[in-house]
């Protein structure tokens, strides 16, 4: 009965949470719904037996990606006034979006239901002797490792592609070149002059 009302109140506070991060006006309160939403979930992990997901859940999400986020959106001068306006012309896409993604949704979870092994899965969601990390590793690193490389590479490819979408170089700005550091020689690093008596160093 504890577990019941554990979980009702873990997913309640989960979907609201989710809820006020979209509909929020101030993105910092965005941010901060989003941590309690992780923070949600995270519990809803330790019910599920998935304590090392739930701990991974709180120190890789909250602890990086939404402080993270959240300093970004506080020291960034963006006119948020400006990023609002023409929302309602991509509500039909975005709602179009949605419907996909819920059908997805529905499609798996009929797919689950009706599936014969359904029932023995969740009867049975580790193997006997083995850990809940055991178990993950043994399902990412063995199962799934092609998988895996694969997902690590798209997100390699999307940081790359923000560092170039976002890189912006500036006219007058001195940078550093190491190969001309290097490669210079005596002549262009030594300059003589010959100074005369009562005379300064001209232009």
């Amino acid at each position: 009965m504890l577990a019941t009302l554990a979980f009702w109140a873990f997913s309640g506070v989960a979907i609201a949470s989710a809820f006020m991060v979209v509909i929020a006006r101030n993105p910092v309160r965005s941010v901060l719904f989003l941590i309690l939403a992780f923070f949600s979930a995270a519990g809803l992990f330790v019910l599920l037996g998935a304590e090392f997901l739930a701990m991974l859940l709180i120190v890789v999400y909250v602890g990086a990606v939404a402080v993270l986020f959240l300093f970004v959106v506080m020291m960034l001068d963006i006119d948020f006034a400006e990023l609002k306006q023409g929302f309602l012309s991509y509500l039909p896409l975005g709602g179009a979006f949605a419907l996909v993604l819920a059908a997805l949704l529905a499609m798996t979870v009929a797919t689950w239901q009706a599936s014969d092994q359904a029932q023995s899965l969740r009867a049975a969601a580790m193997p006997d002797g083995m850990s809940n990390i055991e178990a993950l590793g043994t399902v990412i690193y063995d199962q799934y490792v092609y998988f895996f490389q694969a997902a690590g590479l798209v997100l390699l490819v999307a940081m790359i592609g923000a560092i170039v979408l976002t890189l912006r170089h500036k006219d007058g700005v001195k940078r550093q070149s190491v190969t001309a550091q290097v490669g210079r020689d005596r002549k262009e690093a030594i300059e003589m002059l010959d100074i005369k008596p009562g005379q300064g160093i001209g232009e």
